[in-house]
């Protein structure tokens, strides 16, 4: 039966699979030159980071379109996600590939900061795609990181790595935030369906039951990852899912005060409120106004 998933356990494992000497068992830089690999999928024990040259490959199934840069892709993989480029390669003819450990980061700056990188959570499809200028700023951090992978192991060896690690991660974090610019149009439209989705669950009644969206539940409609779902609310309007909804709320609460004869009971139990009471506080600290003194104010 052919094997479907190379499962890799260690940095040094990865570096046997794909023709590299291990300089230090819990990091690694790999140059991808036409890598073979005969399983379906690939699945790494510890964070992988790849860039994909894209003067040698499609990246269209990383989620590449047309207003993206087309000179490389990168891909962040947690520990233990599975991958595969597509249903005929598992990793990029040409690339780079940053293997590191979790126990690498151990007492280092990275440890306390590693999961503020919430594209590693981010899908395929979510990748990011850089101009040929980004690109070369990457690959110098590779380089750099490599470097100093050939020095002898002392005890500074773990804090550079893991600062040449974290730079690296600043500047994905800093070409994401230009993607979400460049996606502007995109964006705006997904948001646009986010409230129409918002819309149409206060119009099921869910919110009487104590029924809330959850993030999980507008990212699944909008086929996109929780983490992503999260990063482009923030992006485009500063809030959270949770404040997002709490302010789509109140914008119904006062157009229900505005145009329809309810009571401020009523909206409070139609949106959810636990009681009057708590819908009143809310509603006045953020309008300064009552709902009744609201009404008055809009009629």
């Amino acid at each position: 039966m052919e094997e479907t998933l190379l499962d890799i356990k260690t940095v040094y494992q990865c570096n046997c699979c794909l023709g590299c000497k291990t300089l230090h068992p819990q990091a690694s830089v790999i140059r991808l030159n036409n890598t073979h690999v005969t399983q379906h999928s690939i699945r790494f024990d510890f964070y992988t980071v790849l860039l994909i040259e894209n003067d040698t490959a499609d990246t269209s199934c990383c989620g590449g379109k047309y207003y993206d840069f087309s000179t490389a892709t990168m891909v962040f993989l947690p520990p233990r996600q599975a991958f595969d480029i597509d249903r005929h390669r598992v990793l990029p003819r040409q690339g780079w590939l940053l293997a590191f450990h979790p126990e690498l980061l151990c007492g280092t700056a990275l440890e306390k900061t590693i999961h503020h990188y919430s594209f590693f959570s981010y899908q395929k499809e979510e990748a990011l795609h850089l101009s040929l200028r980004e690109k070369n700023k990457i690959v110098t951090c590779l380089q750099e990181t490599d470097e100093e992978l050939h020095h002898p192991i002392d005890r500074y060896s773990r804090i550079l790595i893991s600062r040449y690690i974290g730079l690296l991660l600043e500047y994905c974090n800093r070409f994401y935030e230009r993607q979400f610019i460049t996606r502007e149009n995109t964006n705006k439209t997904l948001i646009r369906q986010t409230d129409n989705l918002l819309q149409a669950y206060i119009d099921s009644g869910n919110l009487r039951n104590g029924i809330f969206p959850t993030s999980k539940y507008c990212a699944e409609h909008l086929k996109l990852s929780v983490a992503y779902f999260k990063d482009l609310l923030r992006f485009e309007t500063g809030k959270t899912p949770e404040e997002y909804f709490q302010f789509k709320r109140l914008e119904l609460a006062k157009k229900m005060l505005s145009d329809k004869n309810e009571t401020p009971a009523h909206i409070a139990s139609w949106l959810g409120f636990s009681n009057l009471q708590q819908f009143c506080f809310i509603f006045k600290k953020i309008t300064g106004l009552a709902p009744n003194e609201y009404r008055l104010a809009q009629n």
